[in-house]
């Protein structure tokens, strides 16, 4: 024992030399050896040799304590021995994350268990470690050390799994001395000194699984254990058999007292006995009152059934007294109603009487018919009879109205075609229909009327109303254009644009024919209000469901001149405008559409043809001036926008089919325009400006004259059609001719002055000033470009040689190279450069000799000049590269020549 105990004591020396090389503060409070051990080395947190998996040399395990501040720090150490024996740290384990201590059921010795610590659940680093010790005795003292250590120092302890708590107990009883003696020669933790830690009995506590063991019996088995540690018993066999002998004793006790208490238990049968049989007795009365209660029940509900069927018949009898008399009243028709529908002429003085009778005819036939009439009503014979002596009535009437009111459509309309006071000659007179909207205002309701009778017959009415009011309108439209035509003053030769290769007279583009425009204008101003209101009259006269709105007419009108139109008729002007609403009871502000669709249909039946007439104006203004269609245009779209109403849908649509022929007709010109600027190829080489040229300039200010609204984009195109045919004809003229860049140099110049002053207002032909102006410096560029080589083509030429071999050799072996010397650059610059000024004149002469145009040929010298002094000091930057020695007139001396010409 003493042998064993110095052992220990050598061991913890050993340990604490070991813990001071890494921390002197760490105090070993416990050592114990290990006879083996396994686990992973590494991040693992558990124990192996050199990061692999495998059993481990034996090692040492040391309880270590630490003082900081008013806490201590509990330390597991893992010590080995180096390769020269001394024990070194290989693995250090914080005691306050240790959280189960585990007997390894393996082992069958009992030696080995696992220590698991937080760490190695919260970072899933496998398995915990695993060691086994030398005995059970070792396994013991180290993990009641360390339960100890746990209690006392860190006021936690880990659950236990798999050991015999009792078993523990029971040796730590019998080992306290020598646990006890190993815990004294310790030194305090915070001075330095010994620190005496013993394993009292009392003090051996053990925490196990919550699922094994709970707190009440922890608590019991305490008890137990001290009970059992003040009898002195020494066994745990006795122990056990003295709980057996216990547990028998009591389990006779329960069967003893279970026994005493059966006349007790007969005693309370017999009471329970006694309370089922007053139960029963009970339910035998209550069963008789059940019996009683419902025979009386049901002669209460039968009396109640006479009572409510007499107060039924009653009261059906009182409702069906009432429905005859309903019955009795819509069955009676008035015999005046019958004469007034069946005989009798439907003139304007009876008309009244008539819309009366239908009324009432209306409101009888449907309370005749479901739902406004019970269904078993309504297939009884009188009623039958009466709904049939209606529907005939309702036929014959409607076939005499519709009859009346067609002869009477076509009867107005010849008359106010044979009537001539719509057209004077020499005289335009504002178109109105003032007088047949006075005779059509009386039928309105009755139209109403047939349409709630029969909704079928309204498709002939409308038919017949369209045709008549369609030859009207086409018949007013032929007279009006003819009457147009013949009081406006127009000239009598039609302009002529772009025709001809020779200019075209003066007097040409200043001829006035804004009265074509305004004749245009007079028509649609005329015509349009007249056709929206016809077409808005004839929707609400003819009963659609849609808007109808009177539009008044676009732009001003001049009464009372030779120019104008008369009107003398202001209030019929307001009866006119008043027949719009109809009857505002009858108005619906939702739209129909299957209405409005019909209506279209109908519409385009009304206004079939009179666009022809607007066609023969714009024709005529065409062939006089083609420009006008610009003008034209906008007018039109114009109009075009102020049309808003439902009603007035056909009349946009004329406009539009207006619109598209006028945009097509100034196409037209486009075209024919574009085919005379063509014909310029076929005329063979021609010099100075094309005659096109200033001809477009003085079109495109007519264009933006005649521009109007929304036509701004149909000149546009124009404007692109016609550069790009000049542009394209111009460059196919240019190869035809001697002279290629002189022409296109001219002609863009004049292109350029001719548009300078629209370019800047039109963003169209500025684009194509720019594009000319880009064509016309690269024709310069060219031009000069040529002149300066045929005057002094061997000077740049060497300095081509120059550049060529710059690009293979170096610079100062460029004058060894064959024809390159010095000699024949002073030989170069003798033949070039000797009476330069004569030169100069020369180039002088030859681009005045090539222009036509004289006021081109400063801006074209000056730019000749400064491309020539460009080359030029390019050739003296070369020649002080490669011959730097040698001598040549400097680009001052030659800016003084220039200067001088």
């Amino acid at each position: 024992m003493a042998k064993s105990s110095a052992e220990d004591a050598e061991l913890r020396q050993a340990c604490q030399a070991a813990v001071d090389h890494e921390d002197h503060k760490h105090k070993v409070v416990m050592s114990i050896r290990v006879a083996k051990s396994r686990g992973i080395w590494g991040k693992s947190g558990m124990l192996g040799v050199g990061g692999r998996q495998g059993m481990a040399k034996p090692r040492v395990l040391a309880l270590c304590l630490k003082a900081k501040g008013q806490r201590t720090k509990a330390f597991l150490r893992v010590l080995k021995y180096s390769n020269g024996g001394v024990l070194e740290c290989a693995k250090t384990y914080k005691l306050k994350h240790l959280s189960k201590m585990e007997l390894v059921t393996a082992d069958p010795s009992g030696c080995s268990f696992t220590l698991v610590f937080d760490n190695n659940i919260r970072n899933h680093s496998g398995a915990p470690a695993q060691w086994t010790m030398r005995n059970v005795d070792d396994r013991n003292r180290i993990l009641i050390h360390i339960l100890n250590i746990c209690k006392d120092v860190l006021a936690r302890l880990p659950k236990v799994v798999g050991l015999d708590i009792v078993e523990m107990a029971i040796w730590a009883k019998e080992n306290t001395p020598a646990v006890a003696a190993q815990a004294q020669p310790h030194a305090n933790l915070e001075d330095g000194g010994p620190v005496e830690y013993d394993v009292p009995e009392t003090e051996v506590t053990v925490n196990v699984e919550k699922e094994l063991v709970s707190q009440a019996e922890e608590e019991d088995m305490k008890v137990l254990l001290e009970t059992y540690a003040m009898m002195g018993t020494g066994e745990a066999e006795a122990f056990s058999e003295r709980l057996k002998r216990e547990l028998q004793a009591l389990e006779a006790a329960n069967v003893h007292a279970l026994l005493e208490s059966k006349p007790l238990v007969d005693e309370v049968l017999q009471g329970l006995e006694a309370a089922a049989n007053c139960v029963e007795d009970m339910d035998e009365w209550l069963c008789i009152f059940n019996v009683k209660l419902r025979h009386m029940r049901e002669d209460i509900e039968s009396i109640e059934i006479r009572n409510n069927k007499l107060e039924m018949q009653s009261a059906n009898n009182k409702v069906l007294i009432d429905e005859v008399d309903k019955l009795l009243e819509n069955l009676h028709v008035p015999p005046e109603l019958a004469a007034s529908l069946t005989g009798g002429p439907l003139d304007e003085g009876r008309v009244h009487w008539t819309v009366e009778a239908c009324e009432k005819l209306v409101d009888v036939l449907p309370r005749l018919q479901v739902p406004n009439i019970d269904p078993a009503l309504a297939n009884m014979r009188a009623v039958r009879d009466k709904r049939a002596e209606l529907e005939s009535l309702k036929s014959n009437f409607v076939r005499r109205a519709s009859d009346f009111l067609t002869n009477y459509f076509h009867a107005l309309v010849d008359f106010l075609i044979n009537d001539t006071y719509n057209s004077q000659k020499g005289r335009l007179k504002k178109l109105d229909h003032v007088e047949a909207r006075c005779r059509y205002r009386k039928y309105p309701r009755l139209l109403q009327l047939l349409k709630d009778l029969d909704e079928n017959c309204l498709y002939t009415l409308r038919k017949a109303y369209c045709r008549s009011l369609n030859l009207l309108l086409r018949n007013e439209a032929h007279e009006f254009s003819d009457e147009l035509r013949a009081s406006t003053k127009a000239p009598k030769n039609p302009t002529v644009w772009l025709e001809g290769i020779i200019g075209l007279g003066k007097n040409a583009n200043t001829v006035d024919t804004s009265s074509l425009s305004e004749a245009y204008e007079k028509m649609l101003a005329v015509f349009v209000p007249l056709l929206v209101d016809e077409s808005s009259f004839f929707a609400a006269f003819m009963c659609f469901e849609v808007p109808t709105v009177a539009p008044p007419p676009p732009g001003g009108t001049v009464n009372g001149d030779e120019d104008g139109y008369d009107d003398d008729d202001s209030e019929a002007n307001d009866d006119d405008l008043g027949i719009m609403n109809i009857d505002e009871n009858d108005s619906k502000s939702g739209i129909n559409v299957a209405d409005l669709a019909s209506l279209n249909e109908f519409l385009q039946d009304m206004l079939d043809g009179i666009q022809e007439d607007f066609y023969v104006i714009v024709d005529w203004a065409y062939k006089i001036d083609p420009l006008r269609c610009i003008s034209m245009h906008g007018i039109t779209e114009r109009f075009l926008s102020d049309q808003k109403a439902d009603a007035a849908g056909f009349v946009s649509l004329v406009l539009g089919d207006l619109e598209s022929y006028i945009s097509m007709q100034f196409i037209r010109f486009v075209d024919e325009a574009c085919h005379q600027i063509e014909r310029y190829e076929r005329t063979g080489s021609q010099t100075g400006v094309l005659g096109y040229i200033p001809r477009f300039a003085t079109l495109s200010t007519r264009m933006e004259q005649y521009i109007q609204g929304q036509s701004r984009d149909l000149v546009d195109q124009a404007y692109t059609k016609f550069v790009t045919i000049m542009f394209v004809t111009l460059d196919n003229i240019s190869k035809q001719t001697d002279q290629k860049e002189i022409f296109l140099i001219e002609n863009y110049a004049a292109f350029q002055n001719s548009l300078y002053d629209l370019a800047h207002v039109v963003p169209t032909l500025a684009k194509f000033y720019h594009q000319a102006s880009e064509k016309y410096e690269e024709a310069c560029t060219r031009h000069i470009s040529m002149l300066i080589y045929y005057q002094f083509d061997r000077l740049f030429q060497f300095a081509k040689k120059i550049e060529d071999y710059m690009s293979t050799i170096a610079p100062e072996e460029i004058p060894y190279q064959v024809q390159m010397s010095k000699g024949d650059l002073r030989k170069v610059i003798k033949i070039s450069l000797t009476g330069v000024d004569r030169s100069f004149y020369a180039m002088h002469k030859k681009l005045q000799k090539n222009l036509t145009s004289e006021e081109l040929l400063p801006s074209l010298w000056d730019k000749c000049k400064r491309d020539f002094v460009n080359k030029y000091q390019s050739f003296v930057q070369l020649v002080a590269r490669t011959y730097p020695l040698e001598k040549i007139p400097s680009v001052g001396e030659i800016k003084d020549i220039l200067a001088g010409l």
